[in-house]
């Protein structure tokens, strides 16, 4: 058996970033994935000449993208290209106020000016302070193990606790929102980034406040193809430096000697390995791979993220006043997310998303004319809901609303149609109860919570990806493979 001989199991972001890494430390990598494509989340879907981005649909920090390809000395264009955009989201109110959340701050500062009535000031100190939190502190939480002595002794605390007030800590996002603007409609445009990691923003810590840095501070881009370009450009890296893939093969057990991995039985076969990575959800693997209940029912502690419900609609119109973003927001915030996280049902008047790739590639993903919507609000995890149902009802919120603050009849437009609810995306993607960021932020303590990136008492075991630190969404799982990868070297070396 090899030294250097590595098993990924599932070929997720999270996966294929760490099988690329890992090969270049010169690791024998071999990924299985139960599926028969990679990208777990991060995949499309076509429907009658409508191509949709299955899942994610915000590329962000493409510095991460970018490092991956530099470490692997490959040039990202000869993979990959993508552009900035103007706008990072439209934002429609039920009163008719409708807001463009330009990625420039000078345009944005005088848009919130203008319709809102915010003061530049407030909007400024605000991103400022956004920025501050994100490279003193959140450097910290999201490029670094919170569980290894190396990062207590070596990270720089004393800047990032000199950047840390009292609210970030002990207030809510919402309580910090409401005290940095003076109109609701501002708040509730910035209480938004709570769902980015899948949380509350009446729940989850002031410190979610550093996330609008990386749209107004850092930008939004479109990634040339769509989002699955980018499963696409990592998977073809992957093969460039030697990674083995082997799909349709679920892994059925990760096989433990003396407390120290030796490989996992996939299909029917034993591979030997001295390393595992689970890109995994980390319940599923201590419940299923590992057999071990105790663990996986320890983990059920954490609260869940939210899911989603995403209709994909080939819609036979083009719509001049949307853009690659937009969200039609709810005129009750506070109660949405109390059916979400409390009641565990859905809401009768939804915050809806409305991804729309075909602005940027017209006549490629959708035909000419037409224009692929993914349509997607927020939904409460897998409880055992009666989702046949509550699919029904949140397709009559939605179109209800969008004739309401579109004027037009959308169950008209509507030529295809495809649906993905949380039972179907625990299925497809094995994410626990459908949760898409695995556990919320909904305490001051979650990031401190979250499962480390290897196992405490499994030698050669180790975790990647959206269920793990530092969390869900493509910039946190590009940034768990580099954690993890970094974390085997160092162990490597001892």
């Amino acid at each position: 058996m090899s030294s250097h001989k590595a098993i990924i199991i599932g070929a997720g972001i999270a996966g294929l970033a760490t099988a690329v890494r890992l090969s270049v430390q010169g690791f024998e990598v071999d990924v299985f994935e139960k599926n028969a494509c990679p990208g777990g989340k991060l995949n499309s879907i076509n429907i009658n000449g409508f191509q949709f981005d299955a899942g994610p649909s915000l590329f962000l920090q493409p510095s991460n993208i970018e490092e991956l390809f530099s470490i692997a000395n490959e040039k990202l264009g000869d993979y990959f290209q993508y552009q900035s955009v103007p706008v990072a989201c439209v934002y429609f109110y039920e009163d008719g106020t409708c807001i463009t959340a330009y990625t420039n701050k000078t345009a944005l500062v005088k848009e919130l000016e203008q319709k809102l009535g915010e003061a530049p000031e407030s909007i400024k100190h605000y991103l400022e302070n956004a920025e501050k939190l994100y490279k003193n502190v959140g450097s910290i939480f999201l490029n670094h193990s919170l569980h290894k002595p190396s990062t207590l002794l070596h990270a720089p605390w004393r800047k990032a606790l000199a950047s840390v007030k009292a609210k970030h800590l002990f207030n809510t996002l919402h309580q910090v929102n409401r005290s940095s603007f003076a109109n609701e409609k501002t708040v509730q445009l910035f209480n938004r980034y709570a769902t980015y990691n899948g949380s509350n923003p009446y729940k989850a810590p002031g410190m979610l406040s550093l996330i609008p840095h990386l749209e107004y501070n850092e930008g939004v881009f479109y990634p040339a193809g769509g989002m699955i370009s980018i499963t696409n450009a990592i998977y073809q890296l992957a093969l460039k430096k030697g990674v083995k893939f082997h799909f349709n093969t679920p892994v059925k057990e990760i096989s433990v000697v003396d407390q120290k991995v030796s490989g996992v039985i996939a299909g029917v076969n034993n591979v030997n390995a001295d390393i595992v990575v689970s890109n995994m959800d980390v319940y599923f693997t201590y419940k299923h791979l590992l057999n071990n209940k105790k663990k996986a029912a320890k983990l059920l502690k954490q609260e869940r993220s939210s899911s989603a419900l995403i209709f994909y609609w080939g819609i036979k119109k083009t719509f001049p006043e949307l853009d690659l973003h937009n969200i039609f927001f709810t005129a009750d915030y506070e109660a949405e997310f109390d059916h979400l996280f409390n009641k565990q049902t859905l809401y009768y008047d939804p915050t809806v998303y409305i991804n729309i790739t075909a602005k940027y590639e017209p006549g490629i993903h959708a035909p000419e004319g037409k224009e692929n919507w993914f349509v997607m609000i927020n939904a409460p995890s897998n409880n055992g809901q009666d989702w046949d149902e509550l699919k029904l009802l949140a397709r009559n919120f939605i179109i209800a609303k969008l004739n309401r603050l579109l004027k037009t009849d959308i169950e008209n437009l509507v030529e295809a149609e495809a649906v993905l609810d949380p039972v179907a995306i625990e299925n497809n993607t094995s994410s626990y109860m459908g949760a898409l960021y695995g556990t919320s932020s909904n305490s001051r303590n979650a990031a401190f919570l979250r499962h480390p990136n290897f196992s405490k008492e499994i030698k050669g075991l180790y975790f990647a990806g959206g269920s793990v630190h530092p969390g869900g969404g493509i910039p946190l799982c590009l940034k768990s493979a580099g954690i993890v990868s970094d974390i085997i070297a160092s162990d490597k070396k001892k």
